[in-house]
């Protein structure tokens, strides 16, 4: 049996943070008595996850998604628990383990701000030590994948959003990281460039088996990337297993959807949405319910539809708590 690239074990991370009383009084008494209390954000969770997978980590804001992959990627020490990747212990920060991880989160940027993107390609690959050959070898390929031939050379300061965005791609994957930790890569992009650094992604692990841990409020994103779900919330893993089975336990029925359909189908179950009518079902329903339209208007333009995967993870987290 092939061992997994990342086991965790148990893992936990616990803040103390000063508890200030209310007022003048209250901020006066915490210089001289302060108080404390503990924070649990990440509680007792294990998973293992092989090598070439791509796993979608899901949570609402603040659940925990952040801080495990900090810790993950060793920035964050654990209060308790175990974390092994490709037989390092993350919090060592050994060289040779930093140079098989990258994070990549789409609020923080490592590019040099009045430099252009080229030089802090130069400048990473110096830090990580690869080979010149290789080096050019590699940023050739994903320039091309990501087709950013034109802004190598420009400031970053007066690149779009999107450009920026796959520099920093580019620059997180120069050293042939073996794992990419993703916290929101397609934050604030608009939806062509979140499509086109999707399916970079999605070509980037089929070409090079590098293993991919995404969290993303993009539901678009875990839905194109990730058939895998680990779902945390309040600190505690919630779910371990395929997004298809999460989506059938939690939102079953179908949608039948008739574009611009008669008025005479609300007579069926159906309701007028946006000048289309549409029915929601059961599986079992469904069938008999298109059959009975496409036998009185059997030239209507129909569809049937899964709910949306956002409406499928806030029921999840609405009938959690």
């Amino acid at each position: 049996m092939v061992a997994p690239l990342i086991e965790v074990e148990a893992l936990s991370k616990t803040y103390r943070v000063p508890v200030k009383g209310e007022g003048l009084s209250g901020s006066l008494r915490s210089l001289w008595n302060r108080e404390y209390r503990d924070v649990e954000a990440v509680k007792n969770i294990s998973f293992r996850i092989a090598a070439g997978e791509r796993v979608g980590f899901l949570g609402p804001n603040g659940a925990g998604k952040t801080t495990t992959l900090k810790m993950l990627s060793g920035l964050l020490f654990p209060t308790s628990g175990q974390i092994r990747i490709a037989g390092f212990t993350p919090q060592d920060r050994a060289v040779a383990f930093l140079g098989r991880i990258t994070l990549v989160m789409g609020q923080k940027q490592q590019l040099l701000w009045d430099l252009p993107p080229r030089e802090s390609f130069l400048l990473n690959r110096a830090m990580y030590g690869v080979d010149p050959v290789v080096f050019k070898k590699t940023l050739d390929e994903l320039v091309t994948m990501l087709r950013i031939e034109a802004v190598l050379d420009k400031p970053v300061r007066n690149l779009s959003l999107g450009e920026r965005m796959k520099c920093e791609l580019v620059a997180a994957l120069l050293h042939q990281p073996q794992v990419l930790f993703l916290d929101e890569p397609t934050i604030g992009l608009d939806v062509e460039m979140q499509v086109q650094v999707r399916k970079f992604i999605a070509d980037y692990n089929q070409a090079t088996g590098a293993t991919v841990i995404l969290t993303s409020h993009y539901m678009q994103d875990i839905a194109a990337l990730t058939p895998r779900l680990l779902v945390i919330d309040h600190g505690s893993l919630r779910y371990d297993g395929g997004l298809i089975a999460l989506a059938e336990r939690v939102a079953p029925e179908r949608r039948i959807v008739v574009k611009g359909g008669p008025k005479e189908l609300s007579e069926l179950g159906f309701m007028e949405v946006d000048g289309d009518q549409i029915a929601t079902l059961t599986p079992e329903e469904t069938n008999k319910r298109l059959a009975a339209v496409l036998a009185r208007w059997p030239m209507v333009e129909i569809a049937v539809e899964s709910p949306p995967l956002e409406e499928v993870m806030a029921r999840y987290f609405r009938e959690g708590a």
